[in-house]
């Protein structure tokens, strides 16, 4: 079972940070390593598959964090790799939780470079054809 692509907020640069309906966050890509989730900000770790989430997003896109506890709604498009965003449901915001968008296309493939490199592993392993 391969895992396809995965999209994941970044690390926090200190608590969880609190998420309350109606406040206005900036939702980026990481501009370095010291790029964490703060107060006004969350971000992503950049890699082909997030930055393509990114660039998928558009005004009234709808992300859903940690299995849809929390959601955001995309206010602003300011560039491909950052947003304005309003929280719509809120919560407690940890580090690398998991980022749906529904009925987005996003262009990446279904495959990953770790899937590539992990079937190939399973390839060597000789498994049985049933």
């Amino acid at each position: 079972d391969l895992q396809g692509p995965k999209f994941r907020v970044a690390e926090l640069a200190g608590d969880p940070v609190p998420l309350v309906n109606g406040d206005i966050f900036e939702f980026g890509i990481c501009v370095d390593e010291n790029d964490h989730i703060r107060p006004g900000r969350i971000t992503m770790t950049p890699t082909k598959e997030q930055n393509a989430l990114m660039k998928a997003c558009q005004v009234g896109t709808t992300l859903l964090i940690e299995d849809g506890i929390m959601e955001v709604r995309v206010t602003e498009k300011i560039s491909d790799t950052e947003l304005k965003i309003v929280i719509v449901r809120g919560g407690k915001l940890k580090a690398r939780k998991g980022v749906n968008v529904p009925d987005v296309e996003i262009d990446c493939a279904a495959l990953t470079d770790k899937d590539i490199e992990d079937a190939e592993f399973l390839l060597q392993l000789d498994p049985p054809l049933e």
